[in-house]
């Protein structure tokens, strides 16, 4: 469980990380304010993600040209050449970019999903649970994939 501060200290929310939904959970707005005026203040969390897993995908992405990490998507995505090629998840597990072409066949013939952003489905970006990654050569394979993806990318900058 991790705890984490709303605007004020009464706020304090305890939520699970991996919770299917943690965004909703975490979330609500209240008006505050002397009566003539009103403010809205959001109280949202960072949903943490895996920090062990982002270890060991840093492990295997080291020796990429151009690596960046940034936060987003709810967890720590490692970028090459600016385009992102995977990610520790926030919701759990990973968050991978592939060839949109090879997404239905990856769907298919592994336990990876098509991930779904603001309701709908994304070709080329599929999750993968905790659970299907726990070895290295699990991870090595799609870290290989999202890396290959990106690099195939032009470079932004």
């Amino acid at each position: 469980m991790r705890p984490c501060w709303g605007p004020y200290p009464r706020d304090l929310l305890v939520f699970v990380a991996g919770d299917p939904q943690p965004p909703a959970a975490l979330s609500r707005e209240r008006s505050v304010g002397n009566g003539r005026r009103r403010h809205r203040l959001r109280t949202v969390c960072d949903v943490a993600y895996d920090e062990d897993l982002a270890a060991r995908i840093r492990e295997l992405v080291a020796k990429e040209k151009d690596l960046s990490e940034k936060k987003m998507f709810g967890g720590l995505a490692f970028l090459v050449g600016g385009n992102m090629a995977i990610a520790a998840s926030g919701q759990g597990g990973i968050l991978v970019r592939v060839d949109p072409a090879q997404s239905d066949n990856l769907v298919a013939t592994t336990k990876a999903a098509v991930a779904v952003m603001r309701g709908r489905p994304m070709a080329g970006w599929l999750r993968v649970n905790g659970a299907d990654v726990r070895t290295r050569p699990q991870l090595s394979e799609w870290v290989r994939l999202g890396t290959s993806f990106a690099r195939s990318l032009p470079a932004k900058r």
